[in-house]
């Protein structure tokens, strides 16, 4: 379903004129946690569209007392909502994602849908084989119960603790989950789980489309969740790409680093680089 909020967005950006910057959250988040990123971009000349996954409610309060909204989205079910939202956009957008939206950035890209591409601690595609023991205990409260599968899954303060916010102070910490952290669908991190295991998987990215374009990964020094190794694989997977690709790591920055204190660095970051394509 798409929401009315999505479509606005869109309309507001054809009629600005102005390259859209397409934002998209991963698990356990929602499109307002992108709100700081947008005012910056929106401030740098860029039109910021915040797209929401399928049925995403508006507020962090509304996710947590309806959490089976997000039950059963799939990796594949949310690229093509979004790959229907892009296509109503006037001028092929920069696609910037976290996470989850980070994989999501690298498969709409590798569809040759956006002009560049930032993908912030990316979750892993069919090919990227590291499976850091941090990894897997941050994907624990979701992987340890089959039935997640088709459950909405929200993560206890320890387990943001661990898998969102091991970098910052404990304050901080609680801060953050307390305005960002909501339930997420269990699908999709059974489908990375799965992804080398499963040849007709969802979770796949066309690495060598030449209309791909030019992409960054950026990598949180600390981030548990997605750790070094499968934000570099993602990159020895992508490099080999006729478009540009790049890879930087944020030093002492866990998997919160696009909401925490210290967002705008990383927000500069991806701003230097799509400043050189659009």
């Amino acid at each position: 379903m798409t929401t009315s909020h999505d479509v606005q967005q869109v309309e507001e950006a054809n009629a600005s004129g102005r390259t859209p910057v397409v934002f998209v959250h991963g698990l356990w988040l929602l499109p307002s946690s992108w709100d700081r990123w947008a005012a910056l971009f929106a401030e740098s000349g860029y039109a910021p569209v915040s797209l929401g996954w399928p049925d995403d409610p508006e507020t962090v309060e509304e996710a947590n007392a309806h959490p089976e909204v997000f039950a059963n989205k799939t990796v594949g079910q949310v690229a093509d909502h979004l790959a229907d939202l892009i296509a109503k956009l006037d001028k092929k957008p920069v696609v910037i994602g976290h996470s989850f939206g980070g994989l999501l950035t690298q498969i709409l890209a590798g569809r040759g849908l956006s002009v560049a591409a930032v993908a912030i601690d990316p979750a892993p595609f069919r090919g990227v084989l590291p499976l850091p023991i941090s990894a897997l205990r941050s994907a624990s409260p979701v992987l340890t119960n089959p039935a997640n599968r088709h459950r909405a899954v929200p993560l206890t303060y320890d387990q943001f603790r661990y898998a969102f916010a091991n970098a910052v102070s404990e304050d901080e910490a609680k801060e953050l989950y307390e305005t960002f952290a909501v339930p997420a669908p269990g699908a999709p991190l059974f489908q990375a789980a799965a992804a080398n295991l499963n040849p007709w998987t969802e979770v796949k990215v066309d690495t060598d489309n030449p209309d791909r374009g030019p992409m960054l990964i950026i990598s949180g020094e600390k981030d548990h969740t997605v750790p070094w190794a499968i934000a570099n694989a993602s990159y020895k997977q992508q490099k080999d790409n006729p478009g540009l690709t790049e890879i930087v790591e944020i030093p002492g920055r866990g998997h919160a680093l696009t909401i925490d204190s210290g967002w705008k660095e990383v927000a500069d970051t991806a701003l230097t680089f799509v400043r050189r394509f659009a």
